[in-house]
């Protein structure tokens, strides 16, 4: 009787880590030799997504369901770049994004590395070796690693325009990146980097109070309409007591408040928290104070995107930017 194979468990550390993925080379340090790397993929039990590189998933990637599936194919695009690339590649761009956490990202980001020596390779499986002037790294789960100031810097320009926002209002948000830190990174970019001064305009942009990507390209979308919104995250009390706090809101000429929700991300993400918005939507609007908008995050690719929709709503109401100016201050529905 054929005996069964099983993952050593001491590689097993190294696959989660990798999103799943091995090199031969590893397997081969793990004693996973040649001829049961070929049986484990005839008996369709693993695959090899690229030459030397398994894969110890047999679900396609496309066809995985996980909550975690966005992060979870951004990173294993991410290691199977670096893999391809052996294990002197360096992480850059984009990839070196996914390493250091940093969300906003499209599905289908620029893969590159970059080597030590900084000599040219061809591109393989669609993973492009960049060559940059010498830069910072660090090491992520033993692999070296654009610093990510530097990574940034070398990823913004390569991506779309929201994206692009979304990554910076993240790494506000969750990478610690205060104002001073913001200019060196817009000075980085746009200064040194040919073809990347659109990019001025984002960064007067950047809010780390957006918590999501899908909050950040819906703000964008705003701005573009002509809507920016008053204030966000505006958090609304009764008797001093915060009943509800809404992504984006605007301060109606009546004095009431038009506010929108992107539902589907973040804090609204999951179906105990829709349950959970909906006593805090009601209060909202019994009040008579609050008109409130729902988006899902796919709204934002119809023409116009969300904004064009919000526009709308504020035109018929006389709304005009500029004449809020208290920001960050609760609204009290009492």
């Amino acid at each position: 009787m054929t005996k069964i194979f099983q993952i050593p468990s001491s590689a097993l550390p190294l696959i989660r880590r990798q999103s799943g993925l091995l090199s031969t080379d590893q397997c081969e340090e793990f004693g996973i030799g040649r001829e049961i790397r070929r049986r484990m993929i005839k008996q369709q039990r693993w695959s090899s997504p690229a030459r030397a590189v398994l894969d110890t998933n047999p679900v396609p990637l496309r066809s995985r369901t996980r909550d975690d599936w966005f992060e979870h194919a951004a990173r294993w695009r991410t290691w199977l770049a670096l893999l391809v690339h052996c294990s002197d590649a360096i992480a850059t761009g984009c990839c070196a994004l996914v390493l250091h956490g940093v969300s906003g990202l499209p599905r289908d980001f620029p893969l590159e590395v970059a080597r030590p020596d900084r000599s040219p390779r061809r591109t393989r499986y669609g993973v492009v070796v960049v060559r940059y002037p010498p830069f910072p790294t660090v090491t992520i789960s033993g692999r070296t690693v654009a610093e990510i100031d530097h990574a940034a810097a070398q990823a913004l320009p390569k991506l779309p325009r929201h994206n692009a926002l979304a990554v910076l209002d993240d790494l506000v948000r969750r990478h610690g990146f205060d104002t001073a830190r913001l200019a060196e990174l817009r000075e980085l970019v746009v200064r040194r980097r040919r073809g990347s001064a659109w990019l001025n305009a984002l960064f007067e942009l950047v809010n780390g109070r957006s918590e999501s990507p899908a909050e950040s390209f819906a703000r964008l979308s705003c701005h573009d309409n002509g809507v920016p919104p008053d204030d966000l995250q505006v958090r609304f009390t009764r008797d001093s007591v915060v009943v509800a706090r809404v992504d984006m809101g605007w301060r109606l000429p009546d004095g009431r408040w038009l506010v929108v929700e992107i539902d589907g991300v973040g804090p609204h993400s999951t179906p105990q928290a829709l349950v959970q918005d909906a006593p805090r939507q009601n209060q909202l609007l019994a009040s008579g104070q609050v008109i409130m908008l729902r988006f899902k995050p796919n709204d934002n690719e119809q023409p116009g995107g969300i904004g064009a929709k919000v526009a709308t709503v504020l035109t018929s109401h006389g709304w005009r930017p500029g004449r809020y100016t208290a920001v960050g201050a609760r609204v009290d529905l009492s």
